[in-house]
């Protein structure tokens, strides 16, 4: 069994300079492209089937939990952002906000959604009217606009796509409820079993929850540089909304109580975390549960029989329920195609040519583990559903094993940025010891508390618990 290797060089190595290697990665496995306006993005086809299949595996795991689709505007009167006082000041510096339209300017400015909590809320408002209108769980797939001083493909950009879940409930129990099973068996359910990322579920500290939340609870993952990458987020925003929006509701006693909202979002930024999780010096290795093509039949060499092989093998691949592509492109040379193959991430390459033909059977080469064997034409479709299956869980215990070998625990504040910083990952020490003050000094040094966690790992349901453990690092 031999290592496959792909053209030398191809890729700026992750240990000489990881942010060029992240550019070079996003442009040359044709994922994404800058916009014209600064900080905007174009996804290539590429990165956009990605982007379709997180979609669909997401949507099916919302629709579990009971939410319905729907679609709001996506220009918001400014007033709706002015009337939760906190949500607008924490948004303020990132909104883009239209004056001008239909050739004069507009009585009312409107702004672009950075997020839709406001509109959603003048909504629910008319929506509900009784405690039979409740729970309501809705969902929207778009984009919002968050203007970035800093921008990078994939990961902070003007312009992403996202969803957005928002409900409203009767009780503060059932919206604290609904909010981390979001968490858990949406978000850090799909991060772990389809994107093969192991997250941490936490809750964020005062300083670093979403503007106008009572708790935000998050999903944090480690990439291969030792910084944290926020996957997703659920937050619990009691009565904040409500009664900024008079959401309320008529109860079994005649009374109108507000009721207890909750939103919840994941973005194109996964697909950023996709790549510095799982990729190397060849480019990305996308994980087989997610991969729009986990397989491609590559025709090395035109011949007798090739062609005819390279067609069954398609076809059995896909009555077996591998997503399965043909490359014959025999005008185009077999290595350039290896190596785009590789640096696309590609799960498995069936290599044919007249030789494979001659010999009964064909090469398969498993871009996860490297590895490069012959394998008997009729036990091909047996052996790739098994790597598939393999490789899934391989990336997992290698992302795993990355993030647990990169994490200390210290006893202080000083410890804690010198494991963030110069030793390039993550850190965990007593919230009691850290605090806000030490929150401060973490600051200074570009280190966040990226959240917090009870000693066994679940995720609390105040910051004022006793024995918290923060969990600290550098983020993107």
């Amino acid at each position: 069994m031999e290592r496959s290797t792909g053209k030398a060089g191809v890729l700026t190595p992750q240990a000489a300079d990881f942010p060029r290697w992240y550019q070079e990665v996003v442009a040359r496995a044709e994922m994404a492209d800058n916009g014209p306006v600064r900080g905007s993005m174009v996804i290539r086809p590429y990165g956009y089937a990605v982007w379709e299949r997180m979609q669909a595996a997401l949507d099916a795991r919302i629709k579990d939990a009971g939410a319905r689709n729907a679609y709001f505007p996506l220009l918001i009167p400014q007033s709706y952002l002015q009337r939760e006082a906190e949500h607008v000041e924490g948004f303020s510096p990132e909104l883009a906000v239209v004056t001008y339209a239909g050739g004069k300017p507009l009585e009312e400015p409107v702004v672009v959604r950075p997020t839709s909590e406001t509109i959603v809320g003048e909504f629910m408002a008319k929506w509900v009217q009784s405690y039979r209108d409740l729970p309501l769980l809705l969902n929207q797939w778009s984009n919002v606009v968050r203007w970035e001083l800093r921008p990078r493909l994939l990961l902070r950009t003007s312009e992403f796509l996202w969803q957005e879940g928002h409900t409203a409930h009767a009780t503060r129990a059932e919206a604290a409820a609904y909010a981390r099973r979001i968490l858990h068996e949406v978000y850090a359910g799909f991060m772990v079993d389809v994107l093969a990322i192991p997250v941490v579920a936490g809750m964020k500290t005062p300083k670093e929850r979403f503007a106008g939340a009572v708790h935000t609870l998050t999903c944090e993952a480690m990439m291969r540089d030792g910084k944290a990458l926020q996957m997703g987020t659920s937050h619990e925003l009691g009565q904040n909304f409500s009664r900024a929006f008079d959401i309320r509701y008529l109860d079994a006693a005649g009374e109108r109580p507000y009721a207890w909202t909750t939103s919840w979002g994941a973005s194109t930024r996964m697909l950023g975390g996709l790549i510095m999780t799982h990729g190397d010096d060849a480019g990305l290795r996308i994980p087989p549960a997610l991969a729009a093509t986990q397989a491609v039949v590559t025709v090395v060499k035109a011949g007798e029989g090739v062609a005819a092989l390279a067609g069954k093998l398609v076809s059995e691949l896909r009555s077996a329920g591998v997503r399965v592509e043909l490359d014959d492109r025999v005008d185009v040379g077999f290595g350039r195609r290896a190596v785009d193959w590789e640096l696309k991430g590609v799960p498995i390459r069936v290599e044919i040519g007249p030789r494979d033909v001659a010999a009964g059977s064909v090469t398969v080469v498993r871009r996860v583990p490297g590895t490069k064997v012959p394998v008997p034409v009729p036990a091909v479709v047996a052996e790739i559903g098994q790597a598939l299956a393999a490789d899934q869980d391989a990336l997992l215990l290698e992302a795993r094993a990355v993030r647990d070998g990169r994490t200390v625990d210290v006893a202080s504040v000083g410890e804690a940025v010198e494991a963030s910083v110069d030793g390039q990952g993550w850190a965990r020490i007593p919230w009691s010891t850290l605090g806000a003050e030490g929150e401060e000094t973490l600051a200074a040094n570009a280190v966040t508390v990226r959240c917090l966690v009870r000693p066994d790992g679940s995720v609390p349901e105040s910051e004022d618990e006793p024995g918290l453990i923060a969990l600290v690092g550098r983020a993107y």
